[in-house]
């Protein structure tokens, strides 16, 4: 194995971060394997969005490095959109379809054509099962199919890594092994993921590794 495929897709190195006075966490190091489901866990409170927010760029740090395959870089700068992110509330443009919502950022971002964009789409939802859906509208949508989509619009960016902020939240137990499984197949394609979650049995079920924040 060559040094390069050794290298962790993301690392984090004595990341902090403090709102005013208050310490969210200190010196903060983590590393994700390529291809491997780290799982953030951790009481209620302790930063573990916060700590998600700042490897989006959302949040500045006080101090920290952040690195992708072994490169230094700056979360802050969405140019080029390396890490994708499925939030808790999925953030769906309710005034737009669901194909419209997936293709947005890649024509208007990553400035591809609107077929080439609309293809791209097609077949992720395909995948998802959600073909059927992409002329609706996110009210006409189940909690599970808007997460779907959600994932379906950070994939067609073709991130480095994809991250989850809470996926099982708004789910009934059905569902949160139907995401489960989502996750391990993308895990089988080559996909490398970072999941924020309170649910340990998930994290149990999910991961190949598992960060506990709290107590730095």
């Amino acid at each position: 194995m060559n040094k390069a495929s050794q290298q962790p897709t993301l690392e984090l190195r004595r990341i902090s971060k403090s709102f005013g006075k208050n310490l969210i966490f200190k010196n903060v190091n983590l590393a994700i394997q390529p291809q491997a489901i780290l799982s953030i866990v951790g009481p209620s409170g302790v930063g573990k969005t916060t700590l998600l927010r700042t490897i989006l760029g959302l949040e500045d740090v006080d101090q920290g490095e952040f690195f992708l395959r072994g490169a230094a870089f700056n979360p802050l700068d969405h140019s080029q959109n390396q890490v994708g992110a499925v939030f808790q509330d999925f953030r769906l443009f309710p005034h737009l379809n669901v194909l419209q919502n997936i293709t947005l950022a890649a024509v208007q971002v990553q400035k591809k054509s609107t077929t080439e964009a609309q293809e791209a789409a097609e077949k992720l939802l395909t995948s998802l099962q959600l073909l059927e859906q992409k002329d609706k509208y996110p009210f006409q949508l189940s909690g599970g199919q808007k997460q779907r989509v959600a994932i379906a619009r950070a994939l067609i960016l073709k991130p480095q890594v994809l991250c989850y902020d809470e996926p099982t939240s708004a789910l009934d137990a059905a569902s949160k092994w139907q995401v489960a499984d989502l996750l391990e197949q993308f895990q089988a394609s080559g996909m490398t993921q970072l999941v924020v979650t309170h649910d340990a049995e998930f994290a149990k079920r999910i991961s190949n590794q598992i960060f506990t924040l709290g107590g730095q």
